[in-house]
């Protein structure tokens, strides 16, 4: 019905294209005045319209039509490239912060100078993420010439880069090209450094995301995380692993009876699905004899529970070839979406450790979360978000809900002419595999280039055996090296090309054709079986028939594929049954095909959840780190006003200690106010020494105005030692140290609550309400810590006067030189000897009779001072 209104009426897609239309109209018409013009007088024209907006005498959307002509004019003369009216609407909806959703070949990479450039006058920056390095470097190195034209500065943040001051100059430029792994993990140790000049990025103002969906969907299940070692052994793991081997795998029994608890079998069940493993008191009795302890699930014995179920995950639901693969004794994880290689992440939880027990190499130190973020709170903190990508409508929903994101397809300059068939399905995946090779053998006979996609390095080591074995020439992308895998991509459009290749490798990279083989019929597409998401499906489509090719894709299936066997093969067995299918025979019918994409929905949405999941939690741990970092941002910065927030922190202090004495007093009266509890805790925690008599009144209000006067008076008495710079510097930087490591602490613990909060469910309670009662608590004691640890840090810190200890050394070697009592034939090593050990209040060495301090001891002027 929706469908059959959008014919009659437009859809909402449509009427957006024609209200940016009529500003296409609005630039084109400004084409012949900019064409006219000489180099110079378009770059005059640029540099005044960066001058107005840098002044904030005028608006983006004020210059745009201008901008976006002058670029339009620049891209001819420099890459001789024309923007297509249909790449103007794309950058119009870019800079509105919106997912401009455009065909592979339709030239994205073009399409983001206009925002790009528009959004780069303004002088406060532009970043632009790619999937990979390559891609980065590639894309900011072709544009730089239009850049640099129009005065604007590139800047390229790889892996490569060897240290900060490098990042540092790529970040200050107007625009930057990096990956959304780089960008994340900068803002991380941003927020780690000591200094504000050891900042790289400068600010999050206007960032446009190349295959968006790839970026802040796909890899959005998985956060950024810096961590360190922690306490635990490998022999742990090893032991985990030994008792997940021994433990009994059963299934799970469904209840007949609506009111009725599922059954489970054995020791442990697994759930494919949900990819969780989930052990019955069997399982738990067992493991908690082999561990050794009474209760596994106590306080005390935490890790074992969480150990024992990544050991059991790492055994029967991540496998080998498929989610990592084993190469030089080390466990390496392959990427779910593009099949690459992900050489130097590591799985976190402890789950890393457990497939490196279960593989029987090194294991390294499981390690903790020291800064973490998710991809959807990073790129949330920009002013303007917006992507693009040739797949987003199947996840319009998500990009609404979780970005605020509007998806708008853009129209193809030249139609589609790509073939898309129906789906064929086979019973068995060696039935499958064996019809691919024959297809694959036709087309290279007759010398049509074909693109095989997989879904993993083992299938597509499997497929290349097999095709070795039939003697068919074929090229194998491994995704080791992005820029070599471009190249082989690139290659897989000519004639009698077989290429082997993940459905991801090579995205972003464009097939291009020589007329004979778009004669022979263009660029085939065989899938070996259908992802969990449409969209990778739509990915691997869409690398044939770009600009109006010709081109056709066809997705070999079988009961046994994954998605098929999990979420939805009962219904089409029972079709190819009813139907009397043979070996070696398939079926292919639209209601097939309507059945799979039916299965891949349930998965999207069940991904969906997953990541909204996530985010829930992570939203909970985003704004305690917002208001953390903000602080931290806050005491970095030289206008801070440290002073104040000290006193502010002594003032507290007083007022915590007052609350106990008085709970702590046999009654309310003045009399039997607990007066030794002050004393005795101002000594303990403070090191500072006052009597009762000094406090003591009959006004308690008066006493916390005197033991608040005689603290700060003592604080200050100890810091007049340093200039005031000096101990502003040593406050600072000591608040930064305890602040960060209260941080990491809260993070374990809120990451030990997050593990065992699913269990409340059980208890009738929502997890996240409980997760977001107890994180709340657990921030404000946080909050309280940090303020109770920085004054006791800062009233026993030890300060050192330099010059003092100088003068003192002088003082009493010559004084030892005078009466001739030298103990050792080096005076100078005597005295810093003395120096070193006599203390202050005992008695002179010199033979005086008085105390060291009012002799030798004498301090001459205060400073060098350093914080110990």
């Amino acid at each position: 019905m929706l469908a059959i209104l959008g014919k009659l009426f437009g859809t909402k897609n449509d009427k957006e294209i024609k209200k940016y239309q009529k500003r296409v109209e609005a630039i084109n018409a400004l084409e012949s005045k900019y064409s006219a013009m000489s180099d110079e007088e378009i770059q005059t024209s640029i540099d005044e319209i960066k001058e107005k907006l840098q002044m904030e005498s005028t608006t983006t959307n004020e210059v745009l039509n201008d901008v976006f002509a002058i670029t339009r004019e620049a891209s001819k003369r420099v890459l001789g490239m024309r923007h297509y009216d249909v790449q103007l609407i794309g950058g119009l909806v870019l800079n509105d912060g919106r997912i401009a959703e455009m065909k592979t070949g339709e030239g994205k990479t073009l399409v983001a100078t206009l925002p790009v450039i528009l959004n780069a006058l303004s002088g406060k920056g532009v970043h632009v993420v790619t999937v990979n390095d390559y891609l980065a470097s590639r894309d900011a190195k072709e544009l730089e010439k239009l850049y640099n034209f129009l005065g604007l500065s590139v800047g390229i943040v790889t892996n490569a880069l060897k240290n900060d001051m490098e990042r540092k100059e790529q970040y200050g430029c107007d625009i930057t090209y990096g990956t959304n792994n780089e960008y994340g993990f900068d803002y991380l140790r941003d927020n780690m450094v000591y200094d504000v000049n050891e900042k790289v990025q400068r600010g999050h103002h206007y960032v446009i995301v190349d295959e968006i969906d790839s970026i802040l969907i796909d890899e959005a299940r998985t956060p950024l995380i810096i961590s360190g070692p922690t306490k635990r052994k490998a022999s742990d793991y090893v032991k985990s692993n030994e008792i997940a081997l021994v433990l009994e795998k059963g299934e799970k029994i469904e209840p007949k009876r609506p009111d009725e608890q599922p059954v489970i079998t054995g020791d442990f069940y697994v759930d494919e699905k949900n990819k969780v493993i989930m052990i019955n008191d069997s399982g738990i009795t067992k493991a908690e004899e082999m561990y050794g302890v009474e209760n596994m699930y106590a306080l005390d014995n935490a890790g074992l529970s969480h150990q024992l179920d990544q050991a059991l995950k790492a055994n029967y639901i991540f496998q080998k070839d498929v989610d990592y693969v084993v190469q030089n004794n080390e466990v390496i994880i392959v990427d779910e979406f593009t099949g690459r290689l992900s050489e130097g992440r590591r799985f976190s939880d402890g789950l890393h450790q457990a497939l490196e027990a279960k593989e029987g190499v090194k294991i390294q130190d499981e390690s903790q979360t020291l800064a973490d973020i998710t991809f959807q709170n990073y790129f949330r903190m920009y002013t303007t978000l917006a992507g693009m990508t040739g797949t987003a409508q199947t996840e319009a929903t998500e990009f609404a809900e979780i970005y605020n994101l509007d998806v708008v397809s853009i129209p193809t300059n030249v139609p589609v002419q790509r073939v898309d068939k129906n789906d064929l399905i086979f019973k068995s995946e060696r039935e499958k595999f064996d019809a691919i090779c024959l297809k694959i053998k036709e087309y290279s006979d007759r010398g049509q280039p074909v693109l095989v996609g997989t879904t993993s390095i083992e299938k597509s080591e499997y497929l290349h055996n097999l095709l070795k074995e039939k003697k068919i020439a074929h090229t194998v992308l491994n995704a080791k090296q992005h820029e070599k895998e471009g190249k082989i991509v690139e290659n897989a459009g000519i004639k009698g090309a077989v290429t082997i290749a993940t459905n991801m490798a090579g995205r972003g990279v464009d097939i291009k054709l020589p007329k004979e083989c778009l004669e022979l019929g263009g660029l085939a597409i065989i899938a070996t079986e259908r992802h969990e998401s449409r969209r990778i499906d739509n990915q691997l489509r869409g690398r044939s028939g770009r600009q109006g090719d010709i081109g056709e894709s066809q997705f070999y299936l079988s009961l046994e594929d994954n998605l098929l066997r999990i979420f939805g093969s009962d219904k089409i067995a029972n079709i190819m049954t009813r139907l009397g299918i043979e070996e070696g025979e398939h079926i292919e019918s639209g209601m097939v095909t309507r059945a799979v994409e039916n299965a891949q929905k349930k998965v999207e949405s069940m991904h969906f959840e997953s990541r909204k999941h996530l985010l829930e939690y992570d939203d909970v741990a985003n704004e305690q780190r917002k208001v953390i970092y903000k602080f931290r941002n806050d005491l970095l910065s030289k206008e801070y006003d440290i002073d104040s927030k000290i006193k502010e922190n002594i003032a507290e202090y007083v007022t915590n200690l007052m609350q106990h004495a008085e709970f702590l007093s046999t009654s309310a009266m003045m009399d039997d106010f607990n007066y030794e509890h002050i004393v005795l805790k101002l000594q303990e925690e403070l090191g500072v020494h006052i009597t009762k008599e000094e406090i003591s009144d009959n006004d308690k209000q008066l006493v916390s105005q005197k033991l608040l006067a005689l603290v700060q008076s003592k604080y200050d008495e100890k810091m007049s030692m340093a200039a005031d710079e000096q101990r502003q510097e040593i406050e600072k930087i000591l608040y930064l140290q305890i602040l960060d490591s209260s941080w990491r602490d809260h993070l374990y613990t809120m990451d030990t609550l997050k593990t065992g909060i699913g269990l409340r469910g059980y208890n009738q309670k929502d997890p996240l309400v409980e997760y977001k009662k107890e994180s709340y608590n657990m921030f404000i004691e946080l909050i309280a810590s940090i303020k109770l640890e920085i004054v006791k840090i800062l009233f026993t810190v030890r300060l050192r006067d330099e010059e003092a200890e100088r003068r003192e050394i002088e003082a009493l070697k010559a004084k030892m030189e005078q009466s001739n009592e030298a103990l050792f034939t080096n005076k100078e090593e005597q005295a810093e000897v003395v120096a070193k050990k006599i203390a202050r209040n005992e008695a002179c060495p010199c033979g005086s009779g008085k105390k060291y301090k009012q002799c030798c001891g004498v301090s001459g002027p205060k400073k060098g001072l350093l914080a110990k």
